[in-house]
């Protein structure tokens, strides 16, 4: 059977192969993620909910659920799919990640950062989760501790604006207003929309 080359006939692939084999739940999972990439969600949720009832360890099944609910604007189930994941899956990081990422969203920086250092011990190469939880920090006012877990996402990923922007925003709170300028000019350049209004807060300083 020849590689698929599009998305299109990676879907075909994953369901030719469930008629084969309905029970495997892993496969089941692999449809849902061609389902996601074509933007699919309600046909993915179903074989997301047939790959964890078949196969209840599946924790990346639950983490994508999770996904679409956050997609979805559903921070609560965002939250609920991504324990049931950490249930399952204990050593993975990417729930604990997502699970801090929704309690920044519901604006609960304190809840939010037990999970992310939970998922950057788990695996400490999570750029997101650093970002993340650089923004729980400054949240708290805890500035030095968000600049350097900003820092620890830019060593991993140089370009990567929402940790820029949150280099920005701290050293704008801590006076240091050059380095604020420098950090958000590269949020700019690697495509973070940075918010107007600390744009206007910037332009005495430049």
């Amino acid at each position: 059977m020849k590689e698929p080359k599009t998305t299109r006939e990676y879907i075909e692939s994953q369901v030719a192969t469930l008629v084969k084999s309905p029970e495997c739940g892993t496969t089941h999972y692999n449809l849902a993620v061609g389902l996601i990439a074509e933007s699919r969600w309600d046909e993915a949720v179903e074989e997301l909910m047939a790959a964890v009832n078949e196969c209840p360890t599946l924790g990346e099944a639950y983490v994508a659920l999770g996904g679409i609910s956050l997609h979805r604007g559903d921070l609560d189930a965002c939250i609920h799919f991504n324990q049931r994941a950490i249930a399952v899956r204990p050593k993975f990081a990417q729930p604990y990640g997502n699970l801090g990422f929704a309690c920044v969203q519901k604006g609960d920086p304190e809840m939010a950062i037990p999970f992310l250092e939970k998922a950057v011990s788990i695996n400490p190469e999570f750029v997101q989760a650093y970002s993340t939880l650089a923004s729980a920090y400054f949240m708290l006012g805890r500035l030095d501790e968000s600049i350097d877990a900003a820092n620890k996402a830019l060593e991993l990923g140089p370009t990567f604006g929402v940790a820029h922007n949150n280099l920005a925003l701290a050293y704008f709170e801590k006076g240091a207003y050059k380095e604020a300028i420098e950090h958000c000019d590269k949020a700019l350049a690697n495509g973070f929309e940075v918010e107007p209004e600390f744009l206007k807060d910037l332009e005495p300083y430049r």
